[in-house]
Formats: C-alpha cells, structure tokens, sequence
C-alpha cells in the first residue's frame, strides 16, 4: 500500500505533463504574411481576425502576421502559399484572374451598381464559387475584404476624359484586364510592381497609375502625382486567400473557427475601409493634390468594346448574367 501511494501522486504527475504537452501539440499558428502598410484597414482588419480566432477555439488556433512585404511582394506570397511555405496572404482579384479564369469578372469595367450591390454579389452564392474556384492551384478563398473603386492619378494633368489617357505611360497590375483597359482608354499599359511604383513616378518611369483613395494616400504617390480623377472604371475586391494545403488540414471545428473570424474581420474591414477612404481624399487635397470627378459615361462608352470581348467568354458571360440579376 506504501508503494502505491509512492507511486500514485508520480503516476497522476506523468499524466497531467503528458495532457499538458498533448494539449501544446493542438496549438496551430497560421503564418499570414501581407505587402500592405499596418495602418491599412486590411491589416487592422487581419489583427481582429487574429484575436478572434483565438479566443473563439480558446488559444488552440492562432495567427502570426508578417506585413509590409517582410515575406515577399504580393506575386512572391501567392506563390509561397501555394506551396504551402505560408499559410493566408491577401491579393487583388485582378492578380486572381491569372490562377483562376472566373475572377476575370471581377476586372469587367462598371460591372456593379452600387457598393451595396457589390457586397450582396461577393457575400452571397456567386462569391462564394469565386473564392472555391482557385482550389485546383491549391488557392482556397475565406473572404473579399473592400478595396474600393480604382481611379487614375497623374503627375502632370487631370484625366477629365479618356483622350487624356493619350500618350501616358499608367502603372497597371500584372493583370491582362487592367491592361487591357488601360490600352483601350488610349493609355500605355505598364506592369510594375506596386513596392516600386513610387520610384517609377519619380523618375518619370510611368505618367500615372491607378487605385483607390487610401492606396494612392498610404504610398505617399500623392507626393509626385497632383491629380486625382474619381472615374471608378473598376471595382475589385481584395481576397483573403489560404492555401489549400493547410486549409484542408484543418478539422471541422477548426474550420468553424476560422470561417467566422474571417467573416468578422471582413466585417470590420469594409467599415475601416469606408472611413479610410473619407480621411485619405480629405488628407490628399491638403497636401495640394486636385481632385476631379469625370463624367462616368464617357469612360464607360470607350469601354464598350473592351466589356465585349468578356462576354465573348461563355463563363464570364453567364457570372456577368448572374451578377446583373442580383437586386
């Protein structure tokens, strides 16, 4: 009976250490690496998701962030996460379509109505097949963050209408739509990568780009180009993008987990992203930049053509169809 009561307290010991180490073992980081500035609304809006991830499966899941390009440019990140080298990145949809056709509607000029229309498309039935539809380049989509509308910025005149597109060298995305668009507005469409546009502008590499408000203000490319022109030609969202590798990995619960903090963190995102777009426009007429509001119609008429070759797709025409029908 001594030997017993020697042995039992050991025994209960050994047992709670290895429970202990079991429960570690359950521990998962998801490594989550991003190029944005950490005071974009996407990047306080992957803290939150963060936070609430572990508190929702009480610390066992939980997210390490990596931003302002540590890991890589947005391309580089896509990659690494399709190997599995990262966990989560985000992208532009744009970049999307290069992986995954059906994101080429996304990057169809003036395709949504509204911002309220916009989010009944990306969060209803018709997002959540974009967001599967990367799975066979191991590329799951979680959510579409806000990114605004894009609009053209340049260093030496307002692009009051497309003929003062003419002869301007405008940064696009690594994106065949962007280009293309740009092309058709009688702009010359120049692929850069955006951690270098600021030289670029500087050196007179390119005339102009185009993005959305906070974009144009966190980079500080208000500093070289002094004309803003809110023309809004395309609405793409962000993609929180994980990789398939590890997405299916996960348990059902923890998928649970991950589905409603992501859910969450868009949440809050599109409301940093709207009060972000007001500080940014307000903070870039201070710094001396003029801010234009071209009439919409003529960009869209220009554009006629460029919208016809996407429906010359059988795929994008249907998702445009579906979209158009969404009240």
């Amino acid at each position: 009976m001594r030997g017993l009561k020697t042995i039992l307290p050991a025994l209960v010991f050994s047992m709670m250490l290895f429970h202990g180490c079991s429960q570690k073992r359950q521990e998962k980081t998801l490594r989550l690496a991003h190029g944005l500035d950490e005071q974009h609304s996407v990047h306080l809006a992957m803290v939150a998701l963060g936070e609430r991830l572990s508190e929702l499966s009480q610390g066992r899941l939980n997210v390490k962030i990596y931003p302002n390009r540590q890991l890589g440019s947005e391309r580089e990140l896509l990659e690494l996460v399709q190997i599995g080298s990262i966990d989560i990145t985000k992208v532009s949809g744009s970049v999307m379509e290069n992986f995954a056709p059906q994101y080429k509607v996304l990057s169809v000029p003036y395709l949504f109505r509204s911002r309220e229309h916009t989010f009944r498309v990306l969060d209803g039935a018709i997002g959540q097949q974009l967001l599967n539809s990367g799975r066979d380049n191991w590329l799951q989509g979680l959510g579409f963050y806000d990114s605004g509308s894009r609009s053209f910025y340049t260093k030496d005149k307002p692009v009051m209408q497309p003929a003062d597109l003419e002869g301007l060298k405008i940064r696009t995305q690594r994106s065949p739509s962007a280009m293309a668009m740009v092309r058709a507005l009688g702009g010359s469409a120049t692929p850069i990568p955006f951690g270098e546009l600021y030289t670029a502008l500087q050196a007179g590499v390119v005339d102009g780009a185009e993005n959305n408000p906070p974009s144009f203000f966190l980079t500080k490319h208000y500093e070289i180009c002094k004309y803003y022109a809110i023309d809004e030609h395309t609405t793409i969202p962000d993609i929180l993008l994980m990789s398939t590798h590890t997405f299916d990995r996960l348990n059902e619960q923890e998928k649970e987990w991950l589905k409603q903090a992501v859910r969450e963190s868009v949440t809050l995102q599109r409301q940093l992203w709207h009060d972000s777009e007001q500080e940014a426009l307000a903070a870039v007429k201070e710094a001396g930049v003029t801010v234009v509001y071209p009439e919409k119609p003529a960009f869209f008429n220009k554009l006629e053509n460029l919208i016809g070759t996407f429906r010359a797709d059988p795929v994008i025409t249907d998702l445009i169809t579906q979209i158009e029908q969404v009240k």
